[in-house]
């Protein structure tokens, strides 16, 4: 494989050869403060046996230059052996003691070592980011998951600042304006979990301890940190007591004492996703630390990231799986048990139902592309990882074991877990390994379980069929599954009835077992026939629920008059899907919005109702439409502002909604009136995220100026100020502003990744479809040389975001279908990429057509 690129078939011919006893780096990041110096000083000492002596290899390395490579006492000439991205090595031993000393890049994309520099303070940042492959930005290494090793680190920083790694420093020695800090060594862990993180960081401490089952008592060392100038913010009292509850959890149910020493948290600047396991060095995107007021859903989605991170210490740290095909046996379970941990173990209850109407719509979207995969995929090599951090690897698969847990029973799966973890403790597995304890603890044949849901793709559909009498009593109710090969599910079928006051009320539930293409519920004959059939009520099994006549007719009456807020979100969940699926007009989605919205109690629903209103407006809706339905959703949100109790979380929602969606001089003047005081609202405070959000509205309407948005920025030079204003900036309804937006990310590499982002967020905005039509064909014809020359995170941004997504009409469509007919040769992650754009803009055809 050419370039950085690196192959399943490599990385297993190398596994076969090699096996890695341990690292020793060292790290001389004294250069970070000087904005002139681009590279830091990175030696590492690897001792490594061989299968094949006298047999050649290659270790990983991106580095700008390599010093020198000493082999077994012999030196090699760096010109010689290293291209850029390997460093080739002849004449192997069977022990083997290999030196590598070379200069490696500070990064701007997030991958690597990331530098940041805090505009507060003109403090200068570092930490590192690795998964799935960019640990050999920063040592050389053999960069693959099944060569595990242990390691010490050794990193010299300047003076004032701390330095944090996955094991507990050892020794600290001053040497004039640096100090040197030695780590102990870590448990066998895989290269992209190794961490660093460097800087002035602000940390608060505190401790956990547990007595184990044999008397003896765990003590957990933990801290919680972020940047200076953010801790006025920093609620690590929050933070912490998550992080103890899921501890508790975790040792309660895994039956594995925490195997890592201590629990670093460190809240990071510009991180690209949202969370990384690193054991003992968990990193977090700061935007986790609020520095404005966020609704409770904000604060349940941040304990959500903490117990995945955490649940990762086993499913994925401890267990590491061989190769990316089985990416899922650390972030399926992960993202199940994030779930599942919260409701057992701490405030946040509505867990499940977040789960239910987010992380599910997240999958359902990915398992409809014609790109669609497996949960165990087909990793064919690191591009293919890449992309493979999915809603299927994620939200898919933990929908899969939660049906898991309801098919073989919660006390044999966590048994099964418990069984795993003892056996294959700091070692790598496959999907085998972990069925063959299910199997035993659960009795039951996993394989065909297996088969159906973990090793096919595509999402299946469950209607209920209803047969009455004359006297309105069921004869017959089946479960007709269609959407590909039926598979088999554990379902809750819900039976719901009006009451007196005219709640929608469940009188009756029934499970069993949805097999094949029609499943007859033979318990429901006789009932009487209910208002509304809820398949899968309780959200047992992954799969989108549709509606007979009846019980659809009911949902456009009253969907909000269900009571159960997990129900009530099965439901929402459902006719989004409708709509995505131009079953039902965007028009209607909308229309049941407005009318059903202002009585969720939930707030994590509220808000997704939210983001799918706009995108129904924006994608779905017929383009004639579309005015009459902004002025529709606009309306409707000054109105829901206006009712909502002062100060809660759905005013701010609305408030936040108001500014998606305001237009026409009265509204954009309220916007106005709430940044300058001239107009007021009950409870709402306008801090400064919620200032950037006017101001974002306003300038995308064409009602702002760069002067303005440059004192705003003064009044807000920080980090965030500086995103916003970018991103404001390039929202800026002119050709001259989209023209910039353009060209600073396209035609230079200067930007970091956070302002990356932010132009690209600025540039497509939905209304502003003429100013920007003329972009679809230097999008496609940038798209090889981009993929090329960028790293993949900044290039997979690239390609997402600057797609004509908004323009969407048949000559897009055509457009992009004869980019790939031409282009059939081109890399088969972007490709991956572009369909999955195409499929979007596909469906959104669709979509409007249903809807006129």
């Amino acid at each position: 494989m050419p370039g950085k690129n690196l192959s399943r078939e490599e990385a297993r011919e190398r596994a076969g050869i090699i096996g890695v006893e341990r690292y020793r780096v060292h790290l001389d990041v004294t250069s970070a403060p000087d904005p002139e110096k681009s590279t830091f000083l990175s030696t590492t000492e690897i001792a490594f046996r061989s299968s094949a002596p006298g047999g050649a290899t290659f270790l990983d390395l991106l580095a700008p230059s390599v010093r020198s490579v000493t082999l077994n006492g012999r030196e090699l000439d760096p010109a010689q052996v290293f291209d850029g991205t390997r460093v080739r090595l002849d004449g192997l031993a069977e022990r083997n003691e290999l030196t590598v000393v070379a200069d490696c890049a500070y990064s701007r994309t997030g991958e690597g070592l990331h530098r940041f520099v805090d505009p507060v303070d003109g403090e200068t940042y570092l930490y590192t980011h690795y998964e799935p492959a960019d640990a050999r930005r920063v040592f050389a290494n053999f960069e693959q998951p099944d060569l595990k090793a242990r390691y010490v680190f050794t990193v010299t920083a300047p003076a004032a600042w701390d330095v944090y790694n996955n094991a507990v420093h050892t020794a600290v020695e001053a040497d004039g304006s640096a100090r040197t800090w030695t780590f102990a060594e870590t448990q066998p862990i895989s290269t992209y979990l190794t961490a660093v993180v460097a800087g002035p960081y602000h940390v608060v401490r505190d401790h956990y301890s547990r007595e184990l089952p044999d008397g003896t008592v765990l003590e957990i060392p933990l801290a919680a940190t972020c940047r200076r100038s953010l801790a006025p913010y920093f609620d690590a009292d929050e933070i912490l007591t998550v992080t103890k509850q899921g501890l508790d959890f975790f040792h309660d149910e895994f039956d594995y004492p925490y195997p890592f020493g201590k629990y670093d948290q460190c809240f990071v600047p510009e991180y690209n996703i949202g969370a990384m396991e690193n054991p003992g060095c968990v990193t977090f995107r700061e935007e986790f630390v609020f520095r404005s007021k966020v609704t409770d859903a904000a604060y349940e989605g941040r304990a959500n990231v903490i117990l995945h991170e955490m649940a990762h210490m086993w499913f994925g740290d401890l267990v590491t799986m061989k190769w990316w095909d089985d990416l899922w046996l650390k972030e399926s379970f992960a993202d199940f048990m994030g779930s599942f941990s919260q409701i057992e173990a701490t405030r946040y209850r509505s867990a499940w139902i977040t789960f239910a109407n987010q992380r599910k719509a997240w999958a359902y979207r990915q398992d409809q592309f014609p790109t669609t995969h497996p949960i165990t995929a087909d990793i064919r090599d690191l591009e293919d990882a890449k992309l493979n951090f999915d809603g299927i690897t994620y939200a898919k698969g933990a929908s899969v074991l939660k049906q898991l847990v309801a098919y073989v029973g919660r006390d044999a799966f966590f048994e099964g877990a418990r069984r795993y973890f003892k056996k294959h403790a700091f070692g790598n597995t496959v999907l085998g390994d972990l069925l063959d304890v299910l199997e035993e603890t659960s009795g039951r044949d996993l394989k065909t379980w297996a088969a159906a849901w973990l090793q096919t793709s595509g999402v299946n559909s469950l209607t209920p069929q209803l047969l009455t009498d004359g006297e309105g009593r069921i004869t017959e109710l089946a479960i007709l599954q269609d959407g590909g090969e039926p598979r088999p599910h554990r379902v809750a079928i819900g039976l719901y009835d009006r009451t007196a006051d005219g709640a929608l009320v469940r009188s009756d539930r029934i499970e069993l077992d949805v097999t094949g293409a029609r499943t007859v519920v033979a318990e429901a004959a006789g009932r009487p026939r209910p208002a509304l059939v809820l398949v899968n009520d309780d959200d047992l099994t992954y799969c989108k629920i549709r509606f007979d006549e009846v019980s659809l007719a009911t949902l456009r009456e009253g969907l909000g008059d269900i009571t159960d807020p997990l129900a009530r979100a099965l439901a929402w969940s459902a006719v989004w899907n409708l709509t995505r699926d131009a079953l039902m007009p965007a028009r209607d989605y909308i229309g049941l919005v407005l009318r059903f919205a202002g009585q969720e109690s939930d707030i994590g629903v509220l808000q997704s109702l939210h983001r799918q209103a706009k995108g129904a407006l924006d994608v779905y809706a017929a383009p004639e439409w579309r005015a009459e339905g902004g002025r529709l959703l606009a309306r409707g949100a000054v109105t829901e502002l206006r009712a909502a109790a002062p100060g809660s979380d759905h005013q701010l929602a609305w408030a936040r909604f108001l500014a998606q969606t305001a237009q026409g001089a009265e509204q954009l003047q309220l916007l106005r009136g709430l940044l300058e005081g001239t107009a007021r609202i009950d409870g709402l405070d306008i801090d400064q995220e919620l200032r950037w959000s006017l101001w974002l509205a306003l300038a995308a309407a064409g009602d702002a100026s760069g002067e303005e948005l440059a004192a705003e920025l003064e009044r807000d030079n920080t980090a965030s100020g500086r995103r916003q204003q970018t991103q404001c900036l390039a929202a800026l309804p002119t050709p001259g502003a989209k023209a910039a937006a353009w060209s600073s990310v396209v035609d230079s590499d200067e930007l970091p990744n956070a302002l990356v982002e932010a132009q690209i967020a600025g540039f497509a905005q939905p209304d502003q479809r003429e100013l920007t039509a003329g972009y679809a064909a230097p999008y496609f014809a940038m798209l090889e040389d981009i993929w090329a020359q960028r790293s993949i995170e900044i290039a997979m941004r690239i390609v997402g975001g600057f797609f004509p997504r908004f323009q969407t009409t048949p000559e897009t469509l055509a457009a992009t279908d004869a980019w790939l007919t031409a282009h059939e040769g081109a890399a088969p992650a972007l490709r991956r990429l572009v369909l999955e754009c195409r499929d979007d803009l596909a469906r959104a055809l669709a979509a409007q057509a249903a809807d006129r």
